[in-house]
């Protein structure tokens, strides 16, 4: 598996990327995130591709994004983190977490921490997150879809 910066050549992936009603309860799509991605410059559309498909697409946002959910200048949010209907229960979404840090470090000079937000119910997110050395330090936020649960990786 290789994470990539989203880029126009992986348009065609995206259009044939599935998320389940469940899953849209918890993420938004990969399509409304690379138009954030492209209307922001701190927000960045990332793919996680395994054999020329994709399979784990997130977003990171550094900056004022980070804001509502740590009070660290020098950390990045994961958000829209999901793994194609299609592809779950493989281990794409643990292989896609355990890339991160290095493709942060490789390319966010600086960062020296990771937050995400997943909400209370999203208990299979939970402990996946908790999987990859995700912890949550007891920071609670309201979101959209209820309570959300800030977890951090330090680099």
């Amino acid at each position: 598996m290789k994470l990539h910066f989203y880029n126009h050549a992986f348009a065609k992936l995206i259009e044939n990327y599935t998320l389940s009603g469940e899953q849209l309860r918890f993420t938004g799509t990969p399509k409304d995130s690379i138009d954030l991605s492209n209307a922001e410059e701190n927000r960045y559309s990332i793919l996680a591709v395994e054999n020329e498909q994709l399979v784990t697409f997130f977003s990171l946002h550094k900056g004022e994004g980070v804001n509502p959910f740590s009070p660290n200048d020098d950390a990045i949010l994961i958000r829209s983190f999901s793994t194609d209907f299609h592809q779950q229960g493989k281990g794409y979404g643990k292989k896609a977490l355990m890339l991160i840090p290095e493709f942060v470090r490789s390319n966010f000079i600086g960062i020296v921490e990771i937050v995400l937000a997943v909400n209370v119910k999203n208990e299979i997110a939970q402990a996946l997150y908790k999987k990859c050395g995700y912890i949550d330090e007891g920071v609670r936020k309201m979101g959209r879809s209820g309570e959300l649960i800030v977890m951090s990786y330090h680099l």
